[in-house]
């Protein structure tokens, strides 16, 4: 199948931001999660629950961005998560308030582990790394895509896991989290100003 049909049947099955938020919260509360029902999984989809509420109301979006956003032509964003990713709690909320600002970019997102496939199209060396945004024209080409999180972020992960004496992912995921809440959402920000494709029509 190419990528276009992949992309097609993704969006056939995908959720708007309100859905998918109310599905984190639904799971949150029912002590569930997306994909595998493991006991790490749910305890970081409760988490997350909260911290996406919290980052959807303290982000603040960059003029600069914002001006880009509002002059693009009509869009989908495709965004590739599950309710458990923690770095999709610091990333899926601004990109959803990012969305909001033109009536004409359409963010859909799904599920990785139901949409395999289109993951596989869009793999960070060969890893299934989440969240993955994917942006679309209207004839479902790829214009950009971004993710799994900004490079520093990157950076500090890829250095957690080429140590030896690593500690547990668990412990790592502190100091990650700490490096997402100094920095606010400004990295993602200004790397999303260099990945969005700015067409005039």
């Amino acid at each position: 199948m190419d990528l276009k049909n992949i992309i097609a049947n993704s969006l056939n099955q995908s959720y708007s931001a309100e859905e998918y938020q109310n599905i984190l919260i639904d799971f949150a509360g029912k002590g569930k999660t997306s994909g595998e029902q493991k006991e790490d999984l749910i305890y970081y989809t409760k988490l997350n629950a909260q911290r996406s509420k919290r980052i959807g109301k303290t982000s603040v979006v960059d003029s600069g961005l914002a001006e880009r956003i509002q002059a693009l032509p009509k869009q989908t964003w495709l965004l590739i998560t599950e309710t458990w990713c923690g770095d999709a709690a610091n990333s899926v909320p601004l990109i959803a308030k990012l969305a909001e600002l033109n009536p004409s970019i359409d963010l859909r997102i799904v599920l990785r582990d139901e949409n395999l496939e289109l993951m596989d199209q869009f793999l960070t060396k060969g890893g299934r790394s989440i969240p993955k945004l994917i942006g679309l024209d209207e004839d479902l080409n790829a214009l950009f895509d971004w993710g799994p999180r900004p490079k520093e972020a990157q950076d500090l992960y890829w250095s957690w896991r080429e140590r030896e004496d690593r500690e547990p992912y668990k412990e790592f995921q502190v100091v990650l989290q700490k490096w997402y809440n100094e920095n606010k959402s400004s990295a993602i920000q200004e790397e999303l100003i260099g990945k969005i494709a700015l067409e005039v029509s």
